[in-house]
């Protein structure tokens, strides 16, 4: 998996009135948890939008006081109106302890059912999955090549070595439908051979 390195300054106090003073210069206030205490620091907001504002899960290497920690983001808090990203909590990762995170599921192949005008329906774009750090993927693909029109893929069909999908088995990741264009083609079809 994709690595992503940060650095941060430690908060001296944590507070509303602090957190206001961050966010205007430029700061976005974290806390790192998951150790023996927990780390309150800041860091710079430009810093996490390659982290943030992307499909992609990354492990991100945090260096706070010449210390560094390898990190997942558990949450992230955005103001209502403005979308500025206001807090964000890093998950310290521990090589024997599994995580669960969501991996973007990638789609491969060609759908025959999509070739005679099927529409494709992707019904799930991330997969929850379970494992140690080491085990986990930068996507999951999905094979649509079998996929023919009222056809489906089930996360029951998805295996992989392990990992542990944790969503419900007979969830549809993605299915082929019939379209508008395809049915009326059939319903014209039928009506001129009569």
């Amino acid at each position: 998996m994709k690595s992503f390195a940060i650095s941060g300054s430690p908060r001296e106090n944590v507070g509303k009135r602090d957190a206001k003073e961050l966010r205007y210069q430029g700061l976005v206030p974290a806390v790192l948890y998951g150790g023996a205490t927990q780390t309150h620091f800041s860091v710079s907001a430009a810093d996490l939008r390659n982290v943030v504002y992307t499909p992609v899960v990354h492990f991100i290497d945090i260096t706070v006081d010449g210390v560094t920690s390898q990190a997942i983001i558990k949450d992230m808090q955005f103001h209502p109106l403005t979308e500025q990203l206001i807090h964000i909590d890093f998950l310290l990762l521990d090589e024997k302890k599994p995580i669960t995170i969501e991996i973007p599921v990638k789609l491969t192949g060609t759908s025959p059912g999509v070739k005679v005008g099927g529409k494709l329906v992707q019904k799930l774009r991330k997969l929850r999955v379970k494992a140690l750090p080491k085990d986990h993927l930068d996507n999951i693909e999905v094979s649509i090549s079998a996929l023919e029109v009222g056809k489906s893929v089930k996360v029951s069909e998805i295996s992989l070595p392990n990992l542990a999908i944790t969503n419900a088995q007979e969830d549809t990741i993605v299915s082929v439908t019939t379209s508008r264009a395809l049915r009326q083609a059939e319903q014209e079809a039928a009506s001129g051979k009569k």
